[in-house]
């Protein structure tokens, strides 16, 4: 059953808010109003120029220097950036005891694949963290492209890092999974017509079968451990529990967090109801069992 603070939440969207029809400066505006710009006053963000694209690193209290998680943020390929991201981003840090990198890579559809990736690359070459004690992570959008990257560095053969977690992602530009064929409820922050528009706005006129833009459909050997985490409301559940199976049979380690009665950007929700709270509770013990300690 629901918590009582989760049903008071979802009583504020009582349908989907996001319309395949909107305008672009439509979808931004929705999309920005639903993503938080404040932080806590402990929380330290310095902006910086990495590789040429603007990031910010953020610090908590309970930030351990030596450890890092490369975030990816989420926003449909087309909106929000470091401001709409720092709650999260302090969210990440105090949960995997880790100071969070969040790159500002260029959006959708001005920019199109595989401009992200290759900021995103470029950033991760630069920042020289420790592998070891480095996660990949993302959000919606964000884990689809934090996927792709950790793909893209085994292609290269560069060291990976110590381990992955998506938090409800996006890996099937085409939307084909049950929970999109067949909704399981109403979730008020997507539906499948919906991300295979912004997955247009992504691709521009390139193939949206490739792998880097639709993980399902990637080769997953040889990938640190991978933490995936959904709802069952939400409409790229199957993304998950599809990418988890193909995942495991290429023999790499996943654990599957499917969260009953939950929507899309479920994670987000720290702070707001206690299954946001036990959520990112879930990855951050992932994390820090995967990240080694420094001796």
């Amino acid at each position: 059953m629901p918590s009582s603070e989760f049903q008071a939440f979802l009583a504020n969207f009582p349908e989907c808010m996001m319309d395949a029809n909107d305008s672009l400066d439509i979808v931004r505006s929705k999309m920005t109003m639903i993503h938080p710009t404040d932080h806590a006053e402990d929380t330290v963000v310095e902006r910086v120029e990495i590789a040429g694209v603007p990031c910010a690193w953020v610090s908590v209290p309970e930030t351990d220097p030596s450890r890092s998680v490369f975030f990816v943020h989420g926003g449909a390929f087309v909106s929000t950036g470091i401001t709409q991201y720092m709650r999260y981003g302090e969210s990440v840090g105090r949960f995997c005891r880790a100071r969070v990198l969040i790159p500002e890579y260029s959006l959708a559809p001005e920019h199109h694949f595989p401009k992200q990736l290759d900021e995103l690359l470029a950033v991760y070459d630069a920042a020289d963290l420790d592998p070891a004690r480095t996660a990949f992570m993302g959000d919606s959008c964000g884990g689809g492209m934090a996927l792709a990257l950790m793909c893209q560095l085994r292609n290269r053969g560069i060291e990976l890092p110590a381990c992955y977690a998506g938090l409800t992602p996006w890996f099937d530009s085409q939307q084909t999974g049950d929970a999109a064929q067949n909704p399981r409820g109403v979730d008020p922050f997507l539906n499948a017509e919906w991300v295979r528009q912004r997955f247009n706005n992504y691709i521009g006129d390139g193939d949206l079968a490739n792998p880097l833009v639709s993980p399902i459909n990637a080769d997953l050997s040889a990938l640190p451990p991978l933490y995936l985490g959904v709802g069952t409301v939400d409409t790229t559940c199957d993304d998950s529990t599809r990418l988890a199976s193909r995942a495991a049979k290429a023999g790499v380690q996943v654990l599957l967090d499917i969260n009953a009665n939950m929507v899309h950007g479920m994670h987000g929700l720290q702070g707001v109801c206690p299954e946001g709270d036990r959520a990112m509770e879930r990855v951050g013990q992932f994390v820090q069992s995967w990240i080694a300690d420094k001796r």
